[in-house]
């Protein structure tokens, strides 16, 4: 896994992922690319909504590394 945990300045810990990592929302939802991660925790993810290319940004508490088919966790496809 490509997770890395670091120390903010109030002790809390903050997940940090890495660009091209598959994440998912903690809620569900479909699974998105790592687009992008800002040092204030914030993520930009892009996926895909049928044919179309979506893309938002979200807060890195609300997501986890997705598991299934795509694992990135293993570095290998599961389909």
């Amino acid at each position: 896994m490509r997770l890395r945990v670091e120390r903010t300045a109030k002790g809390d810990l903050m997940a940090k992922f890495q660009i091209g990592d598959i994440v998912q929302l903690k809620s569900g939802g479909p699974k998105m690319t790592v687009k992008q991660v800002f040092p204030d925790g914030v993520v930009s993810c892009h996926w895909f909504s049928g044919t179309k290319l979506s893309s938002g940004i979200f807060s890195a508490e609300t997501l986890v590394v997705a598991e299934g088919p795509g694992d990135n966790r293993t570095g290998k496809n599961k389909a």
